[in-house]
């Protein structure tokens, strides 16, 4: 599959970002309403729980949508390092909603294990089967779909909603199996799909809420990243060496900080301009970098050739 070129243009990306959510919301009430129906009329409480999966999905969309509008807003007199962390919020909040759900989707499989020997579980009919099959197929459709979306435009919250659409592949593919225990005669499978699908939901809201949370406190860039923006910085003439670089999430963005050494004895006009070729070279080479700080420190004649 030909890799797409990324989009830094937010115009462009808030019109990829509205086209897969509205893809993403009509498939996700088109397979709601196709597996609740299917799961009454096959009496199957796993692909019930799945409908409902499904369904959270679309609030979910709707979530990112919102988080992503207001990520994209400029800055103004008091946000002055601009929304982008509004997109990590947007990311927890779908975490927190993706673990409630599972929790859920579990409490109701466990009420009905525990109730198996009054009156037994009800055999699904072979339409769950078969409404598990064509979710599986669409939703892991879906998944590729909605990621790289995200990719193109490093998005964290479209990313997350991309990974509810694998949890839901994931989730139909337990109900898919406990189903077909449940036909094979151990109906006490179906709500242990249940079960098993609640587990897999909260470690997908695990991850979420994790890689959201990293970047609200300022995680660091990633190691290879930051080994890339040496090799840059130390290729820029007048560089004498790197002191340090300090880096920083900021939503979908990175701040990056960088004490460089120059010869200092030169004039305060070259060293300036060292700094802002270093600045327009991190900037240009890096597009997710949305300001990069640069700080000279001098070097004294005796060390430059130490230091390169």
């Amino acid at each position: 599959m030909k890799n797409r070129a990324k989009i830094y243009d937010p115009a462009e990306a808030h019109h990829l970002v509205m086209k897969v959510s509205v893809v993403s919301i009509v498939v996700n009430i088109l397979l709601s309403v196709m597996k609740l129906l299917a799961g009454i009329i096959a009496r199957s409480g796993a692909m019930i729980s799945d409908a409902v999966h499904s369904a959270s999905d679309v609030f979910s969309t709707i979530i990112v949508i919102i988080g992503i509008n207001l990520s994209s807003r400029k800055s103004d007199t008091e946000h002055q390092y601009g929304h982008e962390r509004m997109e990590c919020v947007a990311a927890m909040v779908l975490a927190v909603v993706l673990a409630a759900t599972g929790l859920g989707i579990g409490y109701t499989g466990v009420v009905k294990i525990l109730s198996f020997s009054a009156e037994g579980i009800e055999i699904p009919g072979r339409l769950a089967l078969a409404a598990a099959v064509i979710s599986i197929i669409v939703k892991e459709w879906m998944y590729w779909y909605t990621r790289r979306g995200a990719e193109r435009i490093n998005s964290g919250a479209l990313m997350a909603d991309a990974w509810h659409h694998r949890s839901d592949s994931l989730s139909s593919a337990g109900a898919f199996l406990g189903i077909l225990g449940a036909r094979l005669g151990y109906p006490v499978l179906d709500p242990l799909a249940s079960i098993i699908i609640c587990m897999l939901i909260a470690k997908a809201a695990y991850d979420i809420f994790r890689d959201a949370m990293d970047k609200m406190v300022d995680k660091s860039a990633p190691d290879e990243v930051v080994a890339d923006m040496r090799l840059v910085i130390a290729q820029q003439k007048g560089v004498a060496g790197i002191d340090e670089i300090k880096t920083r999430l900021f939503g979908a963005k990175v701040y990056v900080d960088v004490e460089i050494a120059a010869d200092g004895s030169q004039p305060l006009t070259e060293s300036h301009q060292i700094a802002e070729r270093v600045h327009h070279a991190v900037e240009e080479n890096f597009p997710a970098v949305k300001h990069c700080m640069v700080h000279v420190n001098p070097l004294p004649p005796s060390e430059k050739t130490k230091r390169r």
